[in-house]
């Protein structure tokens, strides 16, 4: 919906801006009329014209064509608004074509129309034209846009196309400048005949004047007292002058009229005929800056004229023929222009003589003050008294009232006997004025001001009869379910406050969504005007909240119902397309929309609404909760496999399900049994461990696949595990990832399913490491041959070398494999096994106890009696599985330790220890010749072992040395013996 008050000062600028342009002298060469001759600038009409059309005009200094000017308008109103881009080829669009919805129904109106009479009516309705969607349009600031949601128009209310009042449309085309300025001159003219001085500028100057003669006088200071209320008054006056967008020139000129035509006639009850016509008589071109300023001001007058006496039904038709010829005249410049007072005066008798007609008739009713024009012109006199009232808001902050508000309501009280206002006609059209000022400016105090202007209608004491008569004479029409209704002005008011009130509260996730205060105000104002319902006759009633039988918690129900059904085909009828976006399943992106908007309701309008409605959570939970079930269920149905579909939809299923279990259990004491859950659980059971199963196979082949291709070198100088444990260690933790990833409902069976995989990746690995070993008996050299003796003969006694014995060729190979450095490797990779499972077994225990909180949120307490027995279940579990690990990694790690000392005392130092210890005599069998070999040996382990293990494969070598050197030494002292006893 266009801002109604900056949309009228954007077309004054405009014409302000063609008519300076087309003014200015050597800007355009030449003006055209469709005739051909010079055209004058008071005869065209500027919003006829193309902009773009005078501007090129202007820019290449041609002829200026009126007629083509304004073909080229009406050319261009039927097209969007284009881009001045090379290609030409682009436009704008007030919304986005995506999300605009489904088309409209309607007929689009022709574009080659009657432009004159459709401006005629269509500003005649401006304040009036205010349909249901431009509203909410309007209302949409505070709109749902949290996320990249679609804003699709809530649902239409029925056959109600717009929110004017439906006052009797207005024949003459009046625009909304004209009502506003003369809704101004009438406010002038009824404080100049209820006595208030409206002094002009010259005046105001005089008494000025006057105040310095008087205190150069010396008189006293009565006349000054007196003085300063008038100039409060004058001030006030110039305020609403500003406010209602009156030229200071036309101003005084007007006023200048007024106490002319009031003097002699104060305290006497005017109507509005009586001072247009006194304005007429009384004004001259001269008068205004320019003549276009006077032909609008005097066309306005004619029309006023026309409008009230022209279209009367006590009006006969020869009168109304004559009254015609007269606002003929006055209307064409070159006879009204040139008259002299008493010609003009003869011109206005016959509208004067039934003017005086008409307010010499008594009132319908025989109200006091009451004339003819209370009810034949009403339909004038509204639109006048609305205008009054759009000037208490502040020009420069339309949402904001003025600082004299109430001085200007008390002042346009005057307007009343003229306008045929009574206090409660008043009080609809404030609140209503009100109403569609914060729908344009979303200002919540506005609302609260309605509010309470419309509660003053309610708490009234009833009328009497002829007011109450008065009142429901004034007939306001409606379009309701195909058909036309009469209404009041007041029911008309509340009917249609109503509509909007409704259509708001039927989507106030959508409306709401960003001003959640604005939702407890709307109430208030719906419980004010009341619920509208029909009879079984077809006839529509407004209800009241305090009069209905019905709870009003049990109707906001049903506005909660509305409400987030609405939300929901909001956002089912683009889940497609976010599908296609985020990549995602269509149940996937829909639950997580859901859950947005659960969440929504509760951190943003469950604070407002939790004591207007105390379930409306439960309410929203369990509306959720069924629409995405009846989407879920054929897709549970045909579930089989962990496929990626699946990955995708049962985790955001089951999150969604959890959280709107918690959002009933708000509204419902925490007992959720008439929630039915949706079974996640029972379906993924079987396919996770498939899952489990098929993993199992997977991690064992890569593991063989790693320990093979194994070189046994260090990962680097900092990490001296190798590579393949590493791998492995990958390969279980993104096994695990994934596993915890589902965010699936899990058991114990599912556990034990993931640790034996666990068990079975690590165990088979140090297996495979124990199986590369060899025994290290091996290693030890065969015992040397000692002398025996034949029968008489005794052999003589030869030293012989010592010969091993040949080892198996697998044995063989093994122990080429197994050197020094990666038997360090092998070492390290055990140690960081032990510190890795540690970790492992922490960050297994953490996720599944995250997964079990996640999946005992949903249940009571009943259902979790035996979490205790479960606790010690998983306790045992991890201590099989993990122990198991260490025993054996700790187990490996002793054998690789002592096979390390065998090996490098008995395999690598062989021929120091034994050679060299056989030689000589026994001084000789020391370790000093020894200790360098050692030393070198030792040197470089400590280099390649983890610092852990250190002491102990160090400690493992000296135990073989000595057990080495403790054999070698008692060898050589038998041979000495035995030589001694034989020779």
């Amino acid at each position: 919906m266009e801002h109604q008050p900056l949309l009228q000062r954007y077309r004054r600028d405009r014409r302000k801006l063609l008519e300076f342009l087309l003014s200015s002298s050597g800007l355009v060469t030449e003006l055209r009329t469709p005739t051909g001759s010079a055209a004058s600038l008071s005869h065209i009409d500027f919003d006829t014209l193309s902009a773009d059309y005078v501007l090129d005009c202007v820019k290449s200094g041609g002829v200026l064509d009126i007629s083509e000017a304004t073909k080229k308008y009406f050319h261009e109103s039927s097209y969007p608004l284009m881009i001045h881009s090379q290609l030409g080829n682009s436009f704008f669009l007030l919304s986005d074509p995506e999300l605009s919805g489904s088309p409209p129904r309607r007929v689009p109106s022709p574009i080659n129309v009657n432009r004159t009479s459709e401006n005629a009516s269509s500003s005649s309705t401006q304040m009036d034209s205010l349909n249901v969607e431009d509203i909410a349009k309007a209302g949409d600031c505070y709109g749902f846009k949290d996320r990249a949601m679609p804003s699709a128009p809530p649902k239409p209310v029925k056959d109600v196309t717009n929110m004017s009042l439906g006052l009797p449309h207005l024949n003459t085309g009046l625009s909304d400048d004209d009502l506003r300025e003369s809704a101004y001159e009438i406010l002038l003219a009824s404080m100049a005949t209820s006595g208030i001085v409206i002094c002009s500028i010259e005046d105001r100057k005089k008494q000025r004047s006057s105040k310095l003669l008087s205190r150069l006088k010396s008189r006293k200071d009565t006349a000054n007292v007196q003085s300063q209320p008038l100039e409060r008054h004058l001030q006030l006056l110039n305020t609403i002058r500003v406010q209602m967008q009156i030229s200071e020139a036309m101003d005084e000129s007007t006023r200048q009229k007024l106490m002319l035509l009031a003097s002699g006639r104060t305290r006497v009850q005017i109507d509005v005929p009586q001072v247009l016509m006194g304005l007429l008589n009384g004004t001259f071109k001269s008068d205004f800056p320019n003549e276009k300023s006077y032909l609008q001001w005097k066309n306005r007058q004619a029309s006023i004229l026309e409008e009230l006496l022209c279209f009367s039904a006590n009006l006969v038709a020869h009168d109304q023929q004559a009254i015609k010829r007269s606002l003929a005249v006055v209307r064409n410049s070159k006879e009204w222009d040139f008259m002299s007072l008493s010609e003009r005066a003869e011109v206005l008798s016959v509208i004067k003589e039934a003017a005086l007609k008409f307010s010499s008739l008594p009132g319908h009713f025989g109200i006091q003050s009451e004339t003819y024009y209370w009810t034949s012109g009403y339909h004038l006199n509204i639109r006048l008294y609305e205008k009054l009232l759009l000037g208490v808001f502040d020009v420069l902050d339309e949402g904001q009232l003025i600082e004299e508000a109430d001085d200007f309501l008390m002042l346009i009280k005057m307007a009343w006997p003229t306008l045929g206002i009574t206090q409660k006609i008043h009080d609809a059209l404030y609140g209503w004025v009100l109403f569609q000022q914060f729908v344009a400016t979303d200002e919540p105090v506005l609302l609260e001001y309605a509010t309470l202007e419309l509660q003053k209608i309610i708490s009234a004491e009833d009328d009497d009869e002829k007011l109450r008569l008065y009142m429901n004479s004034l007939l306001c029409s409606r379009q309701c379910n195909g058909s036309e209704i009469k209404l009041s002005l007041v029911e008309a008011v509340f009917y249609l406050i109503s509509i909007w009130s409704e259509s708001k509260l039927e989507d106030y996730h959508l409306h709401f969504s960003q001003q959640p205060c604005h939702l407890k105000k709307v109430w208030s104002l719906v419980s004010v005007v009341g619920i509208h319902t029909f009879r079984d006759g077809g006839d529509m009633k407004l209800s009241r909240l305090n009069i209905l039988d019905e709870d009003p918690s049990t109707i906001f129900e049903s506005y909660v119902k509305r409400s987030i059904e609405a939300a929901y085909r909001r956002v089912a009828s683009n889940i497609d397309q976010l599908s296609k976006v985020e990549k995602k399943h269509p149940l996937n992106v829909l639950a997580n929309e859901l859950r947005l908007i659960s969440e929504r309701e509760f951190n943003v309008f469950y604070p407002k609404l939790c004591k207007l409605c105390p379930q409306s959570v439960m309410i929203v939970a369990m509306q959720l909760h069924r629409v995405y079930w009846e989407r879920l269920k054929s897709f549970i149905d045909g579930v089989s496999s962990l496929s990626e579909d699946v990955i995708s939809v049962l985790p955001a299923a089951h999150l969604l399900d959890q959280g709107l279990t918690q959002l009933y259990n708000i509204g419902n004491g925490a007992n959720s049994g008439d929630l039915h859950h949706y079974p996640i659980g029972e379906v993924a059971k079987p396919i996770i461990l498939d899952w489990v199963i098929a993993q199992h196979a997977r991690i064992l082949e890569w593991t063989g696949r790693a320990f093979d291709l194994e070189e046994w070198e260090p990962l680097s100088s900092q990490q001296r595990q190798a590579p393949s444990i590493i791998e492995v260690f990958r390969i279980i933790e993104e096994t695990l990832d994934q596993f915890f990833g589902f965010n699936l409902p899990m058991d114990i069976t599912h556990l034990q399913g993931l640790l034996s995989v666990v068990f079975h990746a690590l165990d088979a690995y140090l297996l495979k490491l124990l199986d590369e070993l060899v025994e290290k008996n091996h290693l030890y050299p065969s015992p040397p041959p000692l002398t025996r003796y034949k029968e008489t003969t005794i052999p003589v006694m030869k030293k012989k070398l010592l010969e091993c014995v040949p080892l198996d060729d697998n044995v063989y190979d093994k122990l080429n494999s197994l050197t020094i450095p990666k038997l360090c490797i092998r070492l390290n990779t055990l140690k960081y096994i032990q510190k890795q499972i540690d970790i492992l077994e922490e960050g297994i225990r953490k996720s599944w106890a995250l997964v079990r909180h996640s999946s005992d949120k949903k249940w009571d307490k009943k259902q979790s009696l035996g979490t205790s027995t479960c606790n010690e279940q998983v306790d045992e579990l991890f201590a099989t599985t993990f122990e198991i690990i260490r025993d054996t990694a700790a187990n490996a790690i002793s054998r690789l330790c002592d096979f390390t000392g065998a090996r490098v005392v008995f395999l690598d130092l062989r021929r120091a220890f034994l050679f060299g210890l056989y030689c000589g005599n026994v001084e000789g069998a020391r370790l000093d010749g020894v200790l360098t070999h050692i030393d070198t040996v030792l040197g470089h382990l400590c280099g390649l072992i983890d610092d852990s293990l250190r002491d102990v494969v160090v400690l493992s070598i000296f135990r073989a040395s000595l057990a080495l050197y403790g054999c070698c030494l008692m060898e050589g002292l038998l041979v000495h013996f035995v030589i001694q006893i034989f020779y």
